[in-house]
């Protein structure tokens, strides 16, 4: 049964209003304990009358700290009233978006897709070096070269080595031939344990991986693994779109998702999502955290309740039907967008069910690359795509006055 529904603006309020009470009022409660408390009331009015309408400003004034992993063990019982709000989110995310069982994964809303699919890397790594006492030399990340910068940080992070598998240049699919050569020869050198992030939707290109590809080629060749699944910019889209895939929970080899808040689902910045299956994120218990009740499995720390509640209200005004026709609205754009390219014989390339196209750098001029403030592959001069990403600012008419600058630049041309 569906937990992902669409509530009145009144039934929220209630919800969140009812969470605050359950947590600490740092203007009311006896709290000695705790290195914080409200925004400072010199800056930050806590008594302005729209707060009492405005759920998600009431909250960050309130400041709740949801430190911990609140799917797991015991958690802080001063915040357990946005601890709950953020246990609701990543059910409607694991079970009713990603296919998972209810009570069987554990995650947490970070700070970034990047903290996400970080702490996949610092799971996986902690999973091999104690499950099979790996070395950090054995142990390396498998990854397209479109793949977001964040496994690059990780990497080095983790002191482990990304190898960056190549992609064909038209179609961004990944090149199984290479890759398999490129496995004979890490293994041949002694790689004994991968992980695998496999992108549903890469940053530049909104491409998506076929994660079998990988898992087939590493299962021939008998090695261990985990995938994770990086979908930071896709998670919000390419479900809807494509319902029955093969990057969600329904995977048995999928160990992980990363999900971006505030990417397609304009939630604020710092709304990453990172969400597993069970018995994993136990293998980066930071045991030292001893005064954090639960101890902590994650890689901020601290971090704002008042995220988990800007999620919980954008998921909750829409509810299941009411995005997916948002979605189908940036594809219906996306469409009229890749039609009148082909109109005019413009290369680009555009994953099917996604939201992004990247153009050929060849039929883009630097002017209207600056008028229209396309973000290109590369700053440097080789630059060789432009990506336009349809969100949902950018309407009909903005897309026709680009098609009408590249008609006036290929008249000029002719």
């Amino acid at each position: 049964m569906s937990n992902w529904h669409k509530l009145t603006q009144n039934d929220k309020l209630g919800r969140i209003t009812k969470a605050l009470t359950e947590n600490v009022n740092f203007s009311k409660d006896v709290s000695l304990g705790y290195p914080a408390s409200k925004l400072d009331g010199k800056v930050f009015y806590d008594d302005a009358s729209f707060l009492k309408d405005a759920p998600v400003l009431m909250t960050y004034v309130a400041n709740p700290n949801n430190i911990g992993c609140h799917t797991i063990g015991i958690s802080e019982k001063a915040f357990k009233g946005t601890q709950e709000i953020e246990r609701e989110v990543l059910e409607i995310l694991a079970v009713d978006i990603f296919n998972a069982t209810t009570n069987e994964y554990d995650g947490y809303i970070a700070t970034g897709g990047t903290e996400a699919n970080i702490e996949a890397l610092w799971v996986y790594r902690n999973h091999f070096m104690n499950t099979y006492q790996a070395k950090l030399s054995e142990i390396c990340i498998l990854a397209s070269e479109d793949t977001h910068y964040s496994i690059a940080k990780g990497a080095n992070l983790l002191m482990i080595d990304w190898l960056r598998v190549e992609v064909h240049f038209e179609n961004r699919t990944i090149d199984e031939t290479k890759l398999e050569i490129l496995l004979q020869e890490v293994i041949s050198k002694g790689k004994k344990y991968f992980i695998v992030v496999a992108n549903m939707g890469t940053t530049m290109f909104g491409s998506v991986d076929n994660p079998d590809i990988y898992t087939n080629l590493l299962e021939k060749y008998d090695q261990r693994f985990k995938l994770h699944i990086d979908a930071a910019y896709g998670g919000f889209v390419y479900p809807f779109l494509t319902p029955k895939n093969h990057l969600d929970f329904t995977n048995k080899l999928v160990s992980s998702i990363t999900i971006d808040a505030h990417k397609m689902l304009q939630a604020p910045y710092g709304t990453g999502i990172f969400i597993c299956r069970k018995n994993l994120i136990e293998n980066v218990l930071t045991r030292e955290a001893g005064y954090v009740a639960g101890m902590d499995v994650t890689l901020c720390g601290s971090r704002s309740g008042a995220n988990a509640v800007a999620i919980w209200m954008i998921l909750k005004t829409y509810g299941k039907n009411g995005w997916y026709e948002k979605v189908k609205t940036l594809e219906m754009r996306t469409n009229w967008l890749c039609t009148r390219l082909d109109e005019l014989n413009i290369s680009y390339f555009r994953e099917p069910f996604m939201n992004i196209v990247t153009i050929k750098s060849a039929f883009i001029s630097k002017d209207i690359a600056s008028k229209f403030d396309l973000v290109p592959q590369s700053h440097n001069s080789d630059n060789k795509w432009y990506k336009v990403v349809l969100m949902e600012h950018v309407e009909i008419d903005s897309l026709n006055e680009l098609i009408t600058s590249l008609e006036i630049r290929q008249t000029n041309f002719i």
